[in-house]
């Protein structure tokens, strides 16, 4: 079984793209961030909620077009590829996927109502699988980027983007599951891709970086990976990025060229019902440590295998999502409260976030 980044290549390259900074203030970024969803088009009626989403969104999406050199035994060739992206800011600050631009030479954004801009990756990701590039124009149309604390299962979901290059491209489905992972193994990248938007919309090769909205015309996440029919027999499993993630990162990437994530030095999983039963738990709900790493905070807390997390900063945790999602609104250095049962008592520890490792 095999996942599949869903970004079109022609080649795969293997260079490192070079990142930059930029200098923006925080009310400049205010006032770049789009506040609320655009206006649905009066063309479309009342009740085809997935066109007043298309008519919404569509404007915000980009085919991100690369080149890149690839040195083979025959000598450097030039390389192309597509994917797509979403206009974070109305400045000129695009949001992808870091696989779409990885190594490229070149890098031309398209827009929707079909002029082009030559653009330049300030910062990319890797182990979030996301980067920001940067076009020399102003008042984009920048997408409305919602919570997804709210998110779902069965909920409405729209996916916009290149898919074979075909820009501009609706599929609709809904929100199929939360909280999930794609191993590192399968995720092209040194860090397993978790916390990910589980989506029957369909998603295609160059559909890495392009928009998942919700309804209201709001982006829930970055369009990012799916997992081949033809190689599983599954149909319509796609996977993106939620836009919590994508906002914390690309304001770093931003600000200062590369994004840095908490991490409480753990591996872990989430607790069922049915294994709270089977054990004779006071609690049925939370996140079970597997395995604690030393030299990270967790092990200098003196959290322990099988401890069960069920809570950080006294916002309940009954799942890995809850936690993860949690946080996102720390960097690491900075200190939480886990609440946590131990031999069916309840006590808390406070842990020093460290920096998530490379690999």
């Amino acid at each position: 079984m095999r996942f599949k980044v869903c970004s079109l290549l022609l080649a795969v390259v293997f260079a490192v793209v070079l990142v930059g900074c930029s200098e923006n203030s925080v009310e400049d970024k205010k006032g770049n961030v789009a506040e609320k969803p655009a206006a649905v088009s009066e063309r479309v009626p009342e009740g085809e909620p997935v066109a007043r989403v298309a008519s919404q969104v569509e404007p915000s999406v980009v085919q991100v077009n690369v080149r890149a050199i690839q040195t083979t035994p025959f000598g450097d060739e030039q390389q192309e590829g597509l994917g797509s992206g979403v206009v974070y800011r109305k400045d000129g600050y695009v949001v992808t996927n870091n696989h779409v631009v990885q190594g490229a030479s070149e890098v031309n954004i398209a827009f929707a109502d079909g002029s082009t801009e030559t653009g330049e990756v300030v910062g990319a990701d890797e182990s979030t699988d996301l980067a920001v590039v940067k076009v020399e124009r102003g008042d984009l149309p920048a997408a409305n980027f919602s919570d997804t604390d709210n998110l779902i299962p069965g909920q409405l979901a729209v996916a916009i983007g290149s898919p074979s290059g075909y820009q501009s491209t609706v599929t609709s489905g809904v929100i199929s599951g939360l909280n999930r992972e794609i191993p590192q193994q399968l995720s092209r990248g040194s860090n397993p891709l978790v916390d990910l938007i589980q989506t029957d919309a369909a998603i295609s090769p160059g559909n890495s970086g392009g928009a998942l909205a919700n309804r209201d015309g709001e982006v829930v996440g970055i369009n990012v990976a799916y997992l081949p029919p033809a190689q599983t027999g599954a149909e319509n499993i796609g996977f993106a990025i939620p836009s919590d993630t994508a906002i914390s990162v690309a304001d770093q990437l931003i600000e200062t060229g590369e994004a840095t994530q908490p991490y409480i030095g753990i591996r872990f999983g989430d607790l069922t019902p049915e294994t709270a039963e089977q054990f004779a738990l006071n609690v049925d709900s939370g996140v079970v440590v597997a395995s604690v790493e030393r030299g990270y905070g967790a092990a200098d807390a003196g959290i322990q295998n099988n401890d069960i997390i069920t809570g950080i900063d006294g916002t309940a945790v009954e799942s890995s999502g809850d936690l993860l999602g949690a946080l996102r609104e720390y960097r690491p250095g900075d200190e939480v409260e886990l609440t946590i049962i131990r031999d069916d008592s309840e006590s808390t520890v406070n842990v020093t976030l460290d920096e998530r490792p490379a690999n």
